[in-house]
């Protein structure tokens, strides 16, 4: 009897360990830290600074990106993600807010969801948006500075959403959502609808917001074991005629080594009408720009010296004797840590 209680209780510490390690290793805590210096090259860096119209990773000199913190729990059939962001670049990316809460200026994102089957997912919450090539994280983006076309469509909806395995290739997500980037609540009785098709990486994307619509290609391809080449394109249209855009992006990237890689991003936006984004105050103003990025690794820091090119249709810009100009160079060295 005493040799069967021992063989018990040493079964029932067996499986209480293996059910905690089991519970450790579905909830998580991960995320990023990233600062960044910045110049100009053609223009000044003093009183009178300036930065192209993309968002993020434009304040002169030593500057600040964020802090990400996520904390996730992934279930066999359930899970969360709370995420959330502290400092520059999360106080742009959710730019809307605080609507409510005074602290809805730090989520990122906030959802639940439900695995009902293999290939079926539902998900309830705040979560970035799934138009474009770019992030919010620096972590998931090659370049650190952003692209027009990442700039203006969305950051993030509130909503529902199902997304629906088809096949190993296929996929599809239907969803209905706030007003776009009205992350809190709805204020306006409105509602936006979007789609995704996705094949083998590539994916289509539709948003039908009350005030916009926009349909979004993002995808890519590996050349060779050392080359990707990304895509994307996009076009918006406003309601009632209002200004839009319409663009297309490459991000050819090359692996030099297990710890460099340079890519370069090229990208054309053009507004339809007077948009506000290149910043001419001209209708129809476009712009063609290029960002030479390096990042190299070491162990879970990634640095990336950058150089950048804007060059507009238009005066968009000043030099360094504060004349009208067409182009902005410009230099930035950025470090992102992630845990």
């Amino acid at each position: 009897m005493k040799r069967l209680f021992t063989l018990m209780l040493l079964l029932m510490v067996v499986v209480t360990n293996a059910q905690e390690d089991e519970e450790k290793k579905s909830f998580e805590i991960s995320g990023s830290i990233d600062a960044y210096y910045r110049a100009n090259l053609t223009a000044p860096n003093d009183e009178n600074a300036i930065a192209p119209g993309s968002s993020f990773a434009n304040l002169p000199g030593f500057a600040l990106g964020m802090a990400n913190v996520i904390a996730s729990y992934e279930g066999e059939k359930v899970g969360f993600v709370a995420d959330l962001v502290f400092g520059p670049r999360g106080t742009d990316a959710i730019f809307a807010s605080p609507m409510y809460s005074a602290t809805g200026n730090i989520v990122n994102q906030l959802y639940t969801y439900w695995n009902v089957s293999e290939s079926v997912t539902l998900t309830l919450g705040n979560f970035n948006t799934f138009l474009g090539y770019e992030v919010i994280s620096p972590v998931a983006n090659f370049n650190y500075s952003t692209s027009y076309l990442f700039s203006y469509g969305p950051f993030s909806h509130t909503g529902f959403k199902a997304d629906f395995a088809l096949s190993d290739d296929l996929s599809l997500m239907l969803g209905v959502f706030n007003d776009t980037d009205l992350t809190e609540f709805n204020p306006t009785g409105d509602y936006a609808a979007g789609a995704q098709l996705g094949y083998a990486g590539q994916y289509l994307n539709v948003l039908y917001d009350p005030s916009f619509f926009e349909i979004d290609f993002t995808g890519g391809f590996d050349l060779s074991n050392e080359f990707f080449l990304g895509i994307n394109a996009a076009y918006l249209a406003v309601e009632d005629d209002g200004p839009g855009f319409m663009g297309a992006a490459l991000y050819p990237q090359y692996t030099i080594s297990d710890d460099f890689t340079l890519g370069l991003r090229g990208e054309y936006f053009a507004e339809d009408g007077n948009f506000g984004a290149i910043g001419s105050g001209v209708a129809d103003t476009s712009v063609i720009t290029a960002t030479l990025t390096g990042s190299y690794t070491v162990d879970n820091l990634i640095i990336k010296p950058e150089l950048r090119l804007d060059s507009a249709s238009d005066d968009a810009f000043i030099d360094n004797d504060l004349a009208a100009t067409k182009s902005l160079g410009s230099f930035l060295i950025a470090a992102i840590y992630q845990f």
